[in-house]
């Protein structure tokens, strides 16, 4: 961060004195004004709901341009990522800011491996909850546990305890959605196996049992590893800033990752791709095919009140550059699976047709999302609606450990402690029982 050349003057219409104010310039993207001594000179907070205008940290990990829609992850785009690396080499990038050469790969593949098992203790904690409960609910419960589990890598101030607790984390996330997605289908837990690969072993704990063995499809691993790269971080949204400000209070990591989780389940975050199948669940039960032009033009009446789910993103003006990635990996699954003719995947199909070509969606560059094409892939490779917010948590838990870190690093990191802008009643006193 360096100060630019140019300095931002705050003048008064009420005669109040101006005030200048620092530029900080970042190596790409928007200046940004540092408003710290405000408060101090002039007596006033800035109003920002939503924080949309506002830099709460600098951060060295991820860069989004929406406009461009291009993401980076240390300054390599997420397209090289996705079909030149693997999820555990996109892992070392982002905690280490690296990309490891073989013999680090290696060694770094060795120690998540090795700790992909939990504590035996944790079967009996998921016997608490009930059978029907939503894996989410199930998710944020056993992620805050760990902390009760792992008591030797609790303390955040100790980098140490923070290397252990991210390797912990990341080798130990996919047993727990699958442990989530057994109990809730009545089936035997899956050991994790070190002999296969992160995704591999993934989708041996989730769709194998114990009667047979279970043969990893390359296809469907790649595709697995593919979801996990493209949802691995997406700078400070809502769950990254959930875990930076829980960890900014010094709360260990498995707390700070709970937290996280909770804040990812909401379904304008995280469970954008569940609430995007539940949809075309819904037009499917309504008419399926034949129904799309009726209910794309409902869409367009905003006095209808639907609304079209996986379709235009919060930060990208344009493509969301991870769309036409897990667009590809979409078609290869499909082709693999021969569920190209699948009535629900026809109509996705027509759905993304209608948008690409609509004037109404291509004017509001209501493109696509990840959401759109992950929720079709995941559904396609038979994991069920209600258990894809789990599977972003999983892969989102690097970047939020990574986040995390680099927070903790930075000597300006303060505890998180948000303004607000008072509406309610000045003081007044208490009356009496009587006459009130």
């Amino acid at each position: 961060m360096k100060l630019a050349d140019n300095k931002a003057t705050l003048s008064f219409s009420n005669g109040s004195p101006s005030v200048e104010l620092p530029v900080y310039q970042g190596n790409i993207g928007p200046d940004v004004i540092d408003i710290r001594k405000l408060y101090g000179q002039t007596g006033m907070f800035t109003y920002d709901p939503g924080f949309l205008s506002t830099a709460s940290c600098q951060s060295a990990i991820t860069y989004i341009d929406g406009d461009k829609g291009e993401l980076l992850y240390r300054g390599y785009p997420i397209e090289q990522l996705a079909t030149q690396c693997d999820f555990l080499e996109t892992c070392h990038l982002l905690l280490y800011g690296d990309l490891p050469n073989a013999d680090k790969k290696a060694a770094f593949s060795q120690r998540v491996t090795m700790h992909t098992m939990v504590n035996e203790q944790m079967q009996f904690f998921l016997r608490g909850f009930r059978r029907d409960a939503h894996p989410m609910a199930v998710l944020t419960g056993l992620v805050g546990a760990l902390s009760a589990f792992y008591h030797d890598s609790t303390d955040i101030n100790n980098p140490e305890h923070r290397e252990i607790a991210a390797i912990r984390l990341i080798a130990k996330m996919p047993t727990l959605v699958a442990m989530a997605y057994k109990y809730g289908v009545g089936q035997p837990y899956m050991y994790p196996r070190n002999d296969l690969s992160y995704a591999g072993n993934f989708l041996r704990m989730m769709f194998g049992t114990p009667c047979e063995d279970y043969k990893v499809n390359p296809v469907l691993e790649r595709a697995m590893d593919r979801i996990f790269i493209l949802h691995a971080d997406h700078e400070q949204n809502a769950s990254t800033s959930t875990v930076r400000l829980c960890g900014s209070s010094g709360t260990n990591p498995f707390a700070a990752i709970a937290a996280g989780v909770a804040c990812l389940w909401g379904p304008a975050h995280g469970g954008a791709n569940e609430a995007c199948l539940n949809m075309l669940e819904d037009i499917q039960a309504n008419g399926g095919v034949a129904k799309v032009g009726e209910f794309m033009n409902q869409v367009k009446d905003k006095n209808s009140g639907v609304r079209l789910m996986g379709f235009g993103h919060r930060v990208y003006k344009n493509h969301d550059p991870r769309a036409k990635l897990m667009q590809e990996t979409c078609k290869e699954v499909l082709a693999e699976l021969g569920l190209e003719n699948d009535p629900l995947f026809k109509l996705a199909m027509s759905l993304e047709k209608i948008a690409l070509e609509d004037d109404y969606f291509v004017q509001r560059k209501l493109y696509p999302n990840v959401d759109f094409y992950s929720g079709i892939v995941q559904r396609a490779l038979g994991i069920p609606v209600n258990l894809f917010t789990g599977i972003f948590a999983l892969a989102r838990t690097v970047g939020w450990i990574a986040q995390l870190n680099e927070m903790i690093s930075d000597p300006e990191y303060k505890i998180g402690r948000p303004r607000q802008l008072f509406t309610g009643s000045p003081r007044r006193d208490v009356p009496p029982l009587a006459k009130r």
